[in-house]
């Protein structure tokens, strides 16, 4: 009672516990105390034992085969495992062992020895593989090395059969073991050498059924292999069992016909099928595989024949596996043949009448007459009539899927199915254009009738005349090329026409209409002036002779596009105003037309001419006429210092030398100005006429010199009072606009009351010779002139 009271109080130190020391006797509570402080040192020593961590270390592990680790099936094998263990200080250790085959668990032993044994009394192939052990020790963990153990030899396996004798068709029971063997097994199964059946087991035996198909003995083994263990191969044969496969000769059946000649449509005929041992079997009757009947004992099937039942019949019998059969022949005789339906006219269109017609021959005269065999005629599946022939006009509503049938003594026959859609008549046609219509190029047009059954022929027209037909098998239009027309107006000589009822006349279209594009024709540029004034507005005029609408100008100088000279209009002429024209826009211009039709023409250049501006040319005209006076004062002061006073005489002598002199001219000298506005060709404002003088005059005064196209006028007394003229004239040889200046001597004018005049005549104007000095040497006078001679223009 101390000790427990003693526990209590350790475990349990509640109030109830001390009181329950203190109801004691003094004597006995001193000793209940001894105990509790002994127990109080023991408890202290246990703990700060348990304190204290024993230090182990696991030194080796190692795994041992017992004999070898290769032996023969059925030797016995041990596997020890021992732990080398080192520690602080010596105590009881736990060992937890784990032995592995091949990665895999197979036995485990917790111990406080350091070893461990596992023994196969009987070892087998399956325990073939590599074996491992490892140690656990608190947290201490380590593996042995690995060994591996082979076992060799498979043992012989035990083949047995539930029955040795079968009959054909029949299943044999069979069973093979191999009771020592361990593991997963696969056996396989043969029937006189061939392999027949293969099963897998866990355990170490398997049971398959076999069946028996032929007509022999059948000799059966089995042998096995581990799956865990392939290399070992397959084990020894199993013993040979002799199985016997009887006949079943017995369940063949027979089967019988009747009548079995003779026989025509409408007969009854009666088909047997019997077998002697029918127990455990089924009878079928079959036709083109088609079963007819089915029984387990013998049976008679009755049918009325058509000719479509002369077939095959087959009785079959079937037990298990095993399958016996008979066939028969029956051939069967038509009554009547089967109906065929026709339809007159072959195609029919809507609105038009139609017969439908349907018949049979007779090919059994002694079973029946002609007038023996019914019709009805079927629409959709439904009968509309009983009568062999029906007429009726085609429409939507007749348009379906006909047959008729044929009865006579319980035989009816269906004819093929006719399907009827009577044809769309077609309708006018619409003929219109594929493509842009433009003169004297091809296009295409399109023919079209909106209703109308295919076929359909279509066939184009011009003038009336067929020049081109196409037939439609499925596509909505006919398509024509038509190569060009030439005028506008001959767009309206095509149409088209339309059929598909040789019985129906053609439906023709209205005359085609489009809108026919007339191609430009080359254009023609006309400005209103060729040559125009400089800073004036120069207006450029391009027309064409025809062309569609719209019709697009443009302008171009020197094949640059004139600047916005693109103009679209809707008439046959287009204007392009050139603002307020340079002289250097002078030069070739043209213009392009175009319209609808793509083609683009240009027309022919036009040569544009800028005269100077008004001021421009006053401004000139003032410059030359200042330069003529200039020149012309010029001359006179010139012609003043030719003139020499000593070298005056009484008699004046002028010779000139004329190509073709002529006598009774008075004497005059003809000065030629040309004056020409050259400005615009090579740009020099003023050219200056010239004077020519005639190239034929003497160089020299002598007086024996003469020539045949001179003249010579010798000084002559001058009569003061009378009119003495000294004339010499000079004739041109070629006839040019002229000026005429008179150039007159006062002096000799005065004394001798005569004139002496002198002509120059200008030879050649458009070779500009350069201007000749005046010369004097070959002019004398008959009287000594005044001391101040000159000329005067």
């Amino acid at each position: 009672m101390c000790h427990h009271s003693a526990l209590l109080f350790i475990l349990h130190p509640s109030p109830s516990c001390v009181l329950h020391i203190h109801e004691h006797s003094p004597g006995k509570m001193s000793v209940c105390l001894l105990w509790i402080g002994l127990l109080h040192i023991s408890l202290s020593t246990l703990w700060q034992a348990a304190n204290i961590q024993a230090a182990v270390t696991i030194d080796e592990v190692k795994l041992t085969v017992l004999p070898a680790v290769n032996v023969k099936s059925g030797t016995k094998v041990t596997l020890r495992c021992e732990a080398s263990v080192s520690q602080s200080h010596r105590q009881p250790l736990t060992h937890s062992f784990s032995l592995t085959q091949d990665d895999q668990v197979i036995y485990s032993k917790n111990t406080s020895d350091s070893w461990m044994e596992r023994s196969f009394s009987n070892a087998r192939v399956s325990n073939s593989g590599g074996y491992q052990c490892s140690v656990h020790i608190n947290d201490k963990h380590k593996k042995s090395n690995t060994l591996p153990l082979n076992v060799t030899g498979l043992q012989i396996p035990m083949l047995k059969v539930k029955s040795d004798i079968v009959f054909e068709g029949g299943d044999v029971i069979a069973t093979c073991s191999a009771p020592e063997e361990m593991g997963s097994l696969v056996f396989f199964f043969y029937e006189n050498d061939r392999e027949v059946r293969k099963a897998s087991s866990t355990i170490n035996s398997v049971t398959t059924t076999l069946t028996m198909q032929k007509l022999k003995d059948i000799y059966l083994h089995c042998d096995y292999m581990v799956l865990m263990q392939p290399t070992e191969g397959h084990s020894n044969k199993s013993n040979m069992v002799n199985v016997t496969v009887q006949d079943l000769d017995v369940i063949t059946p027979q089967i019988s016909i009747s009548p079995n000649v003779n026989v025509v449509e409408g007969d009854r005929v009666q088909i047997t099928c019997n077998v002697q041992l029918y127990s455990d079997l089924r009878l079928y009757l079959t036709r083109d595989k088609t079963i007819l009947r089915v029984s387990h004992t013998n049976f008679t099937h009755s049918l009325v024949v058509r000719s479509e039942d002369s077939r095959d019949y087959v009785c079959k019998a079937e037990k298990g596996s095993v399958q016996k059969k008979t066939s028969y022949q029956l051939n069967v005789t038509e009554l009547f043949s089967k109906p065929i339906m026709r339809m007159i006219p072959d195609q029919v269109f809507e609105g038009e009448r139609f017969t439908l017609t349907c018949s049979s021959d007779v090919i059994s005269p002694a079973k029946i007459r002609k007038a023996d065999i019914k019709y009805v005629l079927l629409k959709d599946g439904q009968s509309i009539a009983e009568i062999a022939t029906y007429d009726d006009t085609a429409s939507l509503a007749t348009n379906g899927n006909y047959c008729c049938m044929a009865m006579a003594k319980e035989v009816n026959k269906t004819s093929l199915p006719f399907i009827l859609k009577a044809k769309v008549p077609v309708s006018v046609p619409v003929l219109r254009v594929v493509d842009k219509v433009i003169v004297g190029k091809p296009f295409r047009v399109s023919c079209e009738a909106e209703n109308g059954t295919f076929p359909i022929t279509y066939t184009l027209l011009k003038t009336s005349v067929p020049v081109d037909q196409k037939v439609v098998e499925a596509a909505d239009r006919a398509i024509f090329n038509i190569t060009s027309i030439s005028f506008p107006k001959d767009i309206d000589n095509f149409r088209c026409q339309a059929s598909n009822n040789v019985r129906l006349l053609r439906k023709t279209s209205k005359p085609l209409r489009a809108t026919v594009i007339v191609p430009v024709s080359r254009p023609e540029l006309k400005p209103e002036e060729v040559t125009v004034t400089e800073g004036t507005d120069l207006i450029l005029i391009c027309s064409v002779h025809q062309g569609s609408d719209p019709i697009t100008f443009t302008w171009y100088y020197n094949t640059v596009k004139l600047p916005s000279s693109t103009q679209e209009v809707r008439s046959l002429e287009g204007r392009y105003v050139v603002k307020a024209i340079e002289r250097g826009q002078r030069g070739d211009y043209y213009c392009e037309a175009s319209n609808n039709a793509n083609e683009t023409k240009k027309s022919f250049p036009a040569r544009i001419g800028v005269s100077l501006a008004l001021w421009k040319k006053v401004l000139i005209g003032v410059f030359c006429i200042l330069l003529l006076v200039a020149s012309v004062i010029v001359l006179t002061v010139f012609s003043k210092k030719l003139s020499n006073p000593h070298k005056k005489e009484q008699a004046t002598e002028l010779s000139v030398k004329p190509p073709r002199p002529k006598s009774g001219d008075p004497m005059r000298i003809s000065l030629t100005l040309d004056i020409e506005d050259n400005t615009a060709l090579n740009g020099t404002p003023c050219v200056m006429g010239r004077n020519v003088w005639s190239e034929n005059v003497s160089a020299s005064d002598s007086d024996d010199h003469t020539d045949e196209n001179s003249e010579l006028l010798h000084p002559q007394e001058v009569d003061p009072s009378g009119d003495v003229p000294v004339k010499i004239t000079t004739e041109p040889e070629y006839s040019v606009q002229d000026t005429d200046v008179q150039v007159s001597t006062p002096g000799v004018s005065e004394q001798a009351e005569g004139q002496v005049t002198l002509e120059y005549a200008q030879l050649n104007n458009s070779e500009q010779e350069p201007r000749k000095s005046f010369d004097t040497s070959h002019i004398t006078y008959s009287a000594s002139p005044p001391p101040e001679a000159d000329f005067q223009s």
